[in-house]
């Protein structure tokens, strides 16, 4: 597996080559890791991260760590400093200041206002419901909405009176104007803004309307000239809507890749189901020991390196995939092997006195702290007539062949 997930990684490496050698983008790309700031992130976010990171690094590039903080209703500031720290803590360090997509909302409303100076977006009035029963089904066409051919003028009107707070949540939003019946469920006249009357970590309550992700994400990437979007495939129906934006925008053309999600067997690699264990209280916190988040698997011990080793082991792919859990513990045991101290201890005690060794009598035995490095220094076992093992090594009848 290792093997055809290095070919996987060569082959996007390959295509960020070309890229370059086409000119259509400069030799020293720019990437971009973008959580968004509603939990903690996992191991699949731990992949990302080595990815972009290393990437940009090999291409002598740089990378970006922004927030794609659209949602204020599940966003916290408390969220951001722990994401902050989990990239740190894996060994890696962002191109400046950590950016959020909150700094671009002024820029966002301003394409929002171009599409709709263009014709290329519209109010609508519909309820969320009405909206996804006139989109249709990948199967059968769907249905234009009966507010969709308003006039610009009144388009730029109820827009700015979205934005300053005339009207109610859900009441109206904002609609890219595509295509009713194209295939691709994302092109069927997408929703850009939607009014939410809450208060944002970041922005206070400057702002009551509020850009959907899709509208967010990829016009941010070109907002900072981001040569490369390297995301999952479950992004890949989303690039047509990406590339429509760029396309009517005028904007700068990051070039989207995708790869597949970093499955692992026997962990939960979604952000929303990690959120309801901790929510039925089934684990202490995000940084559980039991949980696959990055902090949780430090609190637990695991290194470092051995999650950066155990991401590049794995590689990338095209297609979905689940890797056994067997191979990120090879991953923490080689490295924990290398770098860890040996110490005995026993858990459960159970005193022995060794009859036929002198009283008042004692000698130091030396360990090494660690036999895998010749630089290891050593520490001192004492040995006496009384000394304690493990209540699991004792038995008073032992059957035959009783391993101690």
């Amino acid at each position: 597996m290792g093997e055809e997930a290095s070919k996987s990684v060569n082959f996007i490496e390959q295509e960020i080559e070309n890229d370059i050698q086409s000119g259509r983008y400069p030799k020293h790309i720019h990437t971009r890791f973008p959580p968004e700031p509603n939990g903690y992130l996992h191991v699949g976010h731990a992949t990302a991260i080595c990815f972009n990171f290393s990437i940009a690094k090999k291409f002598g590039g740089k990378t970006n760590l922004r927030f794609d903080d659209t949602n204020p209703t599940t966003e916290k500031t408390d969220y951001v400093n722990a994401i902050k720290a989990d990239v740190k803590w894996l060994g890696f360090e962002w191109d400046g200041e950590a950016l959020y997509a909150s700094d671009y909302f002024d820029t966002l409303f301003q394409f929002a206002v171009t599409l709709i100076e263009k014709g290329l977006a519209y109010v609508d009035d519909s309820s969320a419901e009405q909206i996804a029963e006139m989109k249709g089904t990948p199967t059968s066409v769907g249905k234009e909405s009966p507010f969709r051919n308003r006039t610009i003028q009144e388009n730029l009107q109820l827009f700015m009176e979205m934005k300053d707070g005339k009207h109610p949540d859900g009441s109206r939003v904002l609609r890219a104007k595509i295509d009713m019946s194209s295939p691709n469920m994302h092109m069927r006249d997408p929703v850009i803004y939607r009014i939410k009357h809450e208060t944002h970590h970041r922005t206070g309550d400057k702002w009551c309307i509020y850009p959907m992700y899709d509208f967010a994400h990829g016009q941010s990437d070109s907002i900072e000239n981001i040569t490369h979007s390297l995301c999952s495939l479950e992004f890949r129906h989303h690039r047509p809507l990406y590339e429509w934006f760029i396309e009517n925008l005028g904007i700068f053309p990051s070039r989207q890749i995708e790869f597949s999600r970093r499955n692992i067997s026997y962990m939960i690699t979604s952000k929303r189901k990690l959120m309801k264990l901790i929510e039925e209280n089934l684990v202490e916190g995000w940084d559980d020991p039991r949980m696959c988040t990055i902090s949780g698997m430090r609190r637990k011990g695991y290194p470092a390196a051995a999650i950066r080793n155990f991401c590049d082991k794995v590689g990338m792919s095209k297609r979905e995939n689940v890797i056994e859990i067997e191979l990120l513990e090879s991953c923490v045991r080689e490295v924990l092997n290398a770098e860890a101290n040996r110490i005995m201890i026993v858990k459960d005690p159970v005193k022995l006195i060794i009859k036929n060794y002198p009283q008042r009598s004692s000698e130091e035995l030396i360990g090494v702290d660690n036999p895998e490095n010749e630089q290891s220094k050593n520490h001192v076992i004492p040995f006496s007539r009384e000394i304690f093992i493990e209540r699991s090594d004792f038995m008073v009848d032992a059957p035959k062949k009783y391993f101690r």
